[in-house]
């Protein structure tokens, strides 16, 4: 069973920065593909940004290219996603995901997210 753990949310004004960290317990993290989406309230889940197993190839959606950058140490078993240039419109629960297909499974990137992490919270203040 795959366990995943977010951390590093919080509340930061509209410019400013924030790491989220993802700690993967339970399967070979380096044998799997990992994604961060969010989630607002009323809307959606999206998908933020993924990364294959071995970093070679990454995603990011339009509206976070250029601000977000994902990366990973397999070695940690952690993923990263560092988000600068904050705006109020990033506000939103962020997930880590794992590659897997579950019954809650989302795609991105070319993979299917199944497995799932509890969410740290992004609020950012204009």
């Amino acid at each position: 069973q795959v366990e995943l753990v977010e951390s590093g949310g919080g509340l930061v004004q509209a410019g400013g920065s924030l790491r989220l960290s993802c700690t993967v317990s339970g399967s070979p993290n380096g044998l799997r593909a990992m994604a961060w989406f969010r989630q607002a309230p009323g809307k959606e889940r999206e998908d933020v940004s993924c990364i294959s197993w071995n970093r070679r190839i990454t995603y990011y959606a339009a509206s976070v290219q250029g601000r977000f950058t994902i990366s990973r140490d397999n070695a940690k078993n952690t993923l990263y996603l560092q988000m600068n240039s904050l705006k109020p419109e990033d506000t939103a629960m962020y997930y880590c995901a794992a590659e897997g297909t579950t019954t809650h499974s989302y795609y991105s990137g070319g993979w299917y997210f199944g497995y799932w992490g509890q969410g740290t919270q992004v609020t950012v203040s204009s």
